[in-house]
């Protein structure tokens, strides 16, 4: 659920570590239909191998013999592709689109500051973060909160962080790009009901980290949930062990009130940016009036997207599991968020 793939930047910097000459491609701008999002990158080494994408393979073969250019002259430069582009045709941009793409090379000499190795320890720390980048010299610094760039361009980092995408603007010293690096999703799935099942692959396809969690041994076993993070522990304790925080969200889908209460009071309390929980309408009254005895605040319990999903009519496992991935998604996105 995030712009990029977070993984390109640490693996790009063991690359440099191997002694390989590496590039980086970032989108920083998009027109139309775009492949790819703002944001996306594409690390590349000198012998033509890359990670990532910058267009779901369209111009990426362009991308990568332009980066042989920025190897050679060690200078940044900004690409532009788009329909009416012959070159853009010939590999295969006939999207509709138009996007611009900042490569630079990553030499010793441009990261004698370390900002990329400390931006891949924020990530290892799911730290929120946005590198800033001044296009015309290839000038990096991280920033934090919207103060980090002082009053000319702290609203757009505000923006991009709220937006959860990069953003090109124009500063007083030229042309700047903010990639922000927000945490990836992390989803913690109470209950390893059915629902669960079709609603893990459906996360992992989204790029999120899962873990599962249900004390009950014989309903959260490897045969039934496959390559997944799986916690037999009663989920408040769970919970508190993972660390919720402002990237999480939380789904309890068990039907058993001694285990789903005390996730909902746990994550109810806690930094996550969504908390939903499976039941009839009937069944979330009396959920309500449960969490409200044992401590729960009527505005913790607002947070509460109950019955959780979308409307969509879902029917079946699979299809409420669609339907609760959809208002995650939703949420995260600041979309339309009804629930069904």
């Amino acid at each position: 659920m995030s712009a990029g793939d977070l993984s390109i930047i640490p693996t790009a910097l063991a690359w440099q570590d191997e002694g390989r000459r590496v590039a980086l491609a970032t989108v920083i701008q998009t027109w139309g239909s775009a492949p790819q999002p703002v944001g996306s990158q594409l690390a590349i080494d000198a012998d033509g191998n890359f990670l990532g994408s910058v267009s779901g393979g369209c111009v990426e073969g362009a991308v990568i013999a332009e980066a042989a250019e920025v190897l050679t002259s060690v200078k940044p430069k900004t690409l532009q592709f788009g329909v009416e582009d012959d070159t853009a045709w010939k590999v295969g941009l006939a999207c509709g689109g138009t996007i611009r793409i900042f490569l630079e090379p990553l030499t010793a000499e441009h990261e004698r500051d370390g900002v990329l190795r400390r931006l891949a320890g924020d990530i290892a720390a799911r730290r929120k973060v946005a590198l800033v980048t001044a296009l015309a010299t290839g000038e990096r610094r991280l920033a934090y909160a919207p103060d980090d760039l002082g009053p000319e361009l702290a609203s757009d980092l505000a923006e991009a962080f709220r937006r959860d995408r990069g953003v090109a603007v124009e500063g007083s010293k030229g042309e700047i790009f903010i990639n922000v690096f927000n945490p990836t999703i992390r989803l913690i799935i109470v209950g390893a009901v059915h629902v669960a099942q079709p609603l893990v692959p459906m996360a992992h396809a989204l790029g999120c980290d899962v873990v599962l969690v249900d004390p009950r041994a014989a309903f959260a076993t490897v045969e039934r949930f496959g390559e997944v993070t799986l916690l037999q522990d009663w989920p408040d304790e769970a919970l508190t062990t993972i660390g919720v925080d402002a990237s999480t969200a939380v789904v309890v889908l068990s039907h058993d009130a001694k285990i789903d209460d005390p996730a909902l009071a746990s994550a109810l309390r806690s930094d996550a940016f969504y908390v939903g929980a499976l039941g009839s309408r009937k069944t979330h009254a009396k959920r309500v009036q449960r969490l409200l005895q044992s401590g729960v605040t009527a505005a913790e319990i607002e947070r509460l997207h109950a019955p959780v999903g979308l409307d969509i009519g879902a029917i079946g496992p699979a299809e409420i599991a669609l339907s609760i991935i959809a208002q995650i998604v939703a949420v995260r996105r600041g979309g339309n968020v009804s629930c069904g």
